[in-house]
């Protein structure tokens, strides 16, 4: 048991989104984590969402209910399931997970605490409603980055003591530099070639779109990119592709479930969102990598790197300023060198998993405490 509870606890993460990316990826690190450590951790999903298939690959104990919807069906679901397996802690993820959660356990005679994470920087509407969920139902909110948490804080008068930020925590033993030669062959990549590349959910926001008209600019016939993951803008970015006439120097290889290995294959790795960041996951683990960064000053972005310290960053919705970064990099190895490193150590430092683990566990304690 790790000293930051005298106890295990009874915990339940729940996720209403159908979708797949950092959030439930979290999710499930932060489950497989809890469970490493004694804890009791079960995740409530949406029926044939893609956590459901996940957590059971990754030996995390997952039920469906009904949930994806603020229905009546879903409540009574949400209310059923707590009555029957009666835990410490409920932990949200979504608006509507959370308000099911919220309002099923106001019905109950012993309900648990109910901490809710926010992932992203999309405001919270400042209404009746939000503030009595998120003053009364809830009691603890975590954010993945400090300027969640100040928005909280100034814009929903939310009290600061209330609210903690916890970045999500990357483990240094996967995530790591390698032989970029080996694992491109592994990869069945050119051992020699060069790759710039997004490892991320194909969403609109996450700026591929500027991405691949950067690199269009590019005046690198050598160089590739390598898009990895799978998303809602698949289609777009395809052609995308057809439209800028780059299909022989870009390739879509689709959601991996060793982003680690694609990675270690880059040569340099690129961000480019422009809206509802909060401390991405998958700049964290390019940070561990060693990685040379592109990325932009969007959500809680500027809480991992700095600029000409830790990466370069460029406007959102710029692909002129990605393409001139990229060249940048290109033209300049020892640059690339000293800004990979630099991020290495500072990831080190500021979010390692165990670290996040630790917060978690105080912070549902502290639920507990509260609560008792």
């Amino acid at each position: 048991m790790n000293k930051q509870t005298a106890y295990p606890l009874k915990i339940v993460h729940t996720e209403a989104s159908g979708g797949w990316g950092g959030q439930e990826i979290r999710i499930l690190d932060e489950s497989k984590g809890m469970i490493e450590r004694d804890h009791e951790v079960t995740v409530i999903c949406s029926p044939k969402s893609r956590i459901f298939e996940e957590g059971l690959r990754r030996g995390v104990p997952t039920v469906t209910l009904p949930i994806g919807r603020k229905n009546l069906r879903g409540f009574l679901a949400m209310r059923r399931w707590l009555k029957m397996n009666p835990v410490d802690v409920i932990n949200t993820h979504s608006s509507t997970d959370t308000w099911l959660a919220a309002l099923a356990c106001q019905t109950l005679r012993h309900p648990p605490s109910l901490v809710r994470t926010r992932h992203v920087s999309v405001p919270v509407a400042n209404n009746f409603a939000n503030r009595w969920l998120y003053k009364n139902a809830i009691r603890h909110v975590v954010t993945t980055g400090e300027s969640l948490r100040r928005q909280l804080i100034e814009q929903n008068g939310i009290p600061a003591e209330c609210i903690t930020s916890i970045p999500t925590g990357i483990d240094p033993l996967r995530f790591h530099p390698g032989d970029k030669a080996e694992i491109r062959r592994t990869l069945g990549l050119n051992p020699t070639g060069h790759y710039i590349g997004i490892v991320a959910t194909l969403r609109s926001w996450k700026g591929h779109l500027y991405l691949l008209e950067a690199f269009a600019s590019l005046n690198q016939p050598e160089w590739t990119l390598l898009i990895v993951g799978d998303g809602p803008m698949r289609t777009a970015i395809e052609a995308k592709i057809i439209e800028l006439g780059i299909e022989n120097r870009v390739q879509l290889v689709g959601q991996q479930n060793n982003p680690e290995d694609w990675l270690r294959a880059l040569d340099i790795f690129v961000l480019p969102s422009y809206a509802n960041e909060g401390v991405p996951q998958a700049l964290l683990q390019a940070m561990f990598t060693g990685l040379p960064i592109v990325t932009t000053p969007v959500g809680a972005i500027l809480e991992a790197v700095s600029d000409n310290e830790t990466a370069l960053i460029v406007p959102h919705k710029n692909s002129l300023a990605l393409a001139a970064a990229l060249t940048r990099l290109i033209s300049d190895s020892a640059l690339g060198l000293r800004l990979g490193g630099a991020a290495r150590e500072k990831a080190k430092m500021h979010f390692l998993r165990n670290w996040m683990l630790d917060k978690m566990e105080s912070i549902m304690s502290l639920a507990m405490d509260f609560k008792s």
